[in-house]
Formats: structure tokens, C-alpha cells, sequence
């Protein structure tokens, strides 16, 4: 199934249904009154996260999604029946946002969440409702009010703990197979990675995170150029970057220095949140050196960055490196996880109203 993240579609609830004009009509009983009953009330519309569902594809086929309208009230204070709501499902992870007024709505970010996106119109009134002791016969009503229609765009996000970065041909895509059980292409040309793969990485006791691989950055990307800008929303929601560098590139134009500045240069230019999380440097195809050229590659490449991160050697093709790398992520990513629920916590606590007792 092809990858489709991003989508556009048109919402409309229903009407309400109209009050009803009606008097009670029965043999010995001339002047019976006013009966109308009171319309329905529209369907309204809702986004709903299934995980089912992992691509926003099915939206290409059919953008408008319309809730039934109201019944309209009928004599003998009949009500109509009001429309049921239509739940229309997406990915979860979906970003949605108004495209007229440019709002964001809202995101679902787990199974079953449920967001209201267009609002069903409200029942009219009957003209049984208007009589009063000085209007013995009203024959007023009230139309339903229309229900809402609104142009929204649907973003999907993926959800992952770790992002990972890199030029085309790095080793971002070898590297998620040899750590995870997601089987992207892999080649020996350019931009074979072009929609985004996520791969969940078991590290033993129960312990486990997931990996997304985005489509390789070039120079530009946050002005549009290549692939890579379009999925860079995908690293949004990720607690760490891993920024894998190809230590001895084929092209002088990939020389490593020069990669990760243009990255960390397009991070930036698209982000500025991006730009500044926090990013582990991880050199690539160690297999390809000897020990001391490695050593000595390194050391100059971690020099001219003047890193003070931390550094990992991997081989992304033997798995050498590897193990150290992921007992190092999931440590890190339990630390991350802590301190974001202690400041849950303490949130919840402030807002919570003071009681003496």
C-alpha cells in the first residue's frame, strides 16, 4: 500500500430538522390547539484514531464526508428524529487543521481518541412550543439551523521515541533492518528510501522503543528541495535524533564535517525546536576501515565539529556497534520518559484547587 500522509477533506454535519406548523384536528374536538412537534437534531462529525490504520490514502478516494441532516417535526408533538453521527477514522498520530481560518484543531494521538470537527445543525421548534395563554393559536415556527462545513487538512505524524538522520546512502535504512524488524528497500544508489519506515527495536526485558527512518536530506531541503522535507514532520513528535554519518563517503562533496553541518543547517531552517533536541552522532561503516584509520578519522571529524556529544561507531551492515548503541537508547529513553511524567505530575498538582480539609 502506498504511503500517504497527508490528505485533505471537507466536513459536513447535518441540518436540523424543522419545526413543525400543526393543530390538533379531531372529531368533537374543534378547536384542539396547536401540535407541532420539534425537528431533529443534525449529525455532527468526528475524527476518530484507529490503529488500524497506518496511511492516509483512503482520504485521496473520498474527501467529503456529510453527516444525514434531522428529521422534521411532524403534528400530535411528534419529534423528529435526530441523524446519528458520522465517525469517519484516521491513523492515529492524524494532525488536523482548519484550512480557512489556518487553526489547528487538534491531534489524536492514541487508539479511540475522538475529535469533533464540524458541529451538527440544532433541532427547529415547533409551533406547539409558542403557545401561551395570549396566543392560543400561534402559527409561528422555527427552521433547523444548518450544520457546519469546513475544508480541513489531515496530517499524518508518525509516532516514534528516536528519528534518525542522515544523507541519502548514510546507512539509515540497513541500519533500522539490523536493529529492529522493519524491512525497508535497501540499495546502492540514492533516495531508495522514500516514504517513512518505522521499526520497533526489542531490547530485551521487556523493554522496547520505536524507530522512524525519514527519506535522506540534501542542501535545501527546508526550502523543498528532494524528499526529505516532506517527511520532516515526522521527527516532531520524536525524543531523540540519531544523526547517522557516512565516515568515508565516495563523494568529497559528502565529506563527514560537511554532512552534518548542512543536517544540522536544514534542522534548523525547518525547526527551530527540531534543531535543538537532542542528537546523538553515530559514524557509519566502520567495517569499511581499519581500527587506527577509524580512530584517526574520528578524532579529526569530532574536532572539527568541536562535538561534545555523544558518539557512537557503528556498522550498520554487520551490526557491529549496534548492541552498545540501543542499550545506550533505551537507558536514555526511560530517563527522557521520567522526567516528562515527574513534570506531568507536578503540573497536575499546581492545577489541582486548594482543599483545606
Amino acid at each position: 500500500m502506498k504511503f500517504v500522509d497527508e490528505a485533505v477533506i471537507r466536513a459536513e454535519s447535518g441540518k436540523g430538522g424543522n419545526g413543525c406548523v400543526s393543530f390538533r384536528r379531531e372529531k368533537y374536538i374543534p378547536r384542539g390547539g396547536p401540535d407541532g412537534g420539534d425537528g431533529g437534531d443534525g449529525g455532527s462529525v468526528y475524527l476518530v484514531a484507529d490503529s488500524g490504520l497506518n496511511t492516509l490514502i483512503d482520504f485521496r478516494h473520498r474527501r467529503i464526508h456529510k453527516a444525514a441532516s434531522g428529521e422534521g417535526g411532524r403534528g400530535r408533538n411528534c419529534t423528529g428524529r435526530s441523524a446519528e453521527d458520522l465517525l469517519v477514522k484516521v491513523p492515529v498520530g492524524t494532525r488536523i487543521t482548519d484550512l480557512d481560518t489556518g487553526e489547528r484543531i487538534g491531534e489524536l494521538l492514541a487508539h479511540g481518541d475522538r475529535l469533533l470537527v464540524a458541529q451538527g445543525g440544532f433541532h427547529g421548534i415547533g409551533n406547539a412550543r409558542f403557545k401561551s395563554s395570549t396566543n392560543r393559536a400561534p402559527r409561528q415556527s422555527k427552521p433547523g439551523t444548518e450544520g457546519e462545513k469546513r475544508e480541513l487538512s489531515l496530517e499524518l505524524v508518525l509516532l516514534a521515541d528516536v528519528g534518525l538522520l542522515g544523507l541519502p546512502n548514510a546507512g539509515k535504512s540497513s541500519f533500522i533492518r539490523q536493529v529492529s524488524s522493519a524491512t525497508p528497500k535497501v540499495a546502492d544508489y540514492p533516495f531508495t528510501t522514500l516514504y517513512p519506515n518505522l521499526g520497533v527495536v526489542d531490547a530485551g526485558g521487556e523493554r522496547s522503543f520505536v524507530i522512524a527512518d525519514i527519506p535522506g536530506l540534501i542542501q535545501g531541503a527546508a526550502e523543498g528541495a528532494g524528499l526529505g522535507v516532506s517527511f520532516l514532520k515526522h521527527l516532531d513528535r520524536t525524543r531523540l535524533l540519531l544523526h547517522l554519518v557516512d565516515i568515508l563517503p565516495m563523494e568529497e562533496a559528502h565529506a563527514p564535517a560537511r554532512a552534518v553541518r548542512m543536517i544540522v543547517s536544514e534542522l534548523e531552517k525547518f525547526s527551530q525546536d527540531l534543531g535543538s533536541r537532542e542528537r546523538w552522532l553515530v559514524l557509519n561503516k566502520k567495517d569499511l576501515v581499519s581500527g587506527e584509520h577509524f580512530e584517526s578519522l574520528q578524532q579529526d571529524l569530532l574536532a572539527d565539529l568541536s562535538w561534545n556529544g555523544r558518539v557512537f561507531a557503528v556498522s550498520a551492515l554487520t551490526g557491529e556497534g549496534t548492541g552498545a548503541l540501543i542499550a545506550a537508547l533505551t537507558d536514555r529513553l526511560v530517563e527522557i520518559r521520567a522526567d516528562t511524567e515527574a513534570v506531568s505530575d507536578e503540573l497536575t498538582v499546581e492545577d489541582e484547587p486548594w482543599n483545606p480539609l
